[in-house]
């Protein structure tokens, strides 16, 4: 369930919350913890977007600056070869 912590690891810590901070407390400490996480996931998930927005500009300006000399290099006049 939470990796190396097993059901039983989990009761412990859950009496020992119950016992700290007492019945009324504990679902103001959950919430506020769900939010904070959840804060976190939001921040994650932008800073994310914006970075592959960025990876994205950054392909297309390489990308472009490539086909730019390529572009530059039509032929044009052939020169005539002696024979």
């Amino acid at each position: 369930m939470f990796g190396s912590i097993g059901m039983p690891e989990l009761v412990i810590i859950l009496v020992i919350a119950l016992i700290i901070f007492g019945p009324r407390k504990l679902p103001e400490l959950g919430r506020s913890l769900g939010r904070s996480i959840g804060e976190f996931k939001r921040a994650s998930n932008e800073l994310r977007s914006t970075l592959e927005e960025e990876i994205r500009v950054e392909d297309q300006k390489s990308t472009t600056a490539k086909a730019a000399p390529a572009a530059d290099a039509t032929p044009g006049p052939t020169p005539i070869e002696p024979k």
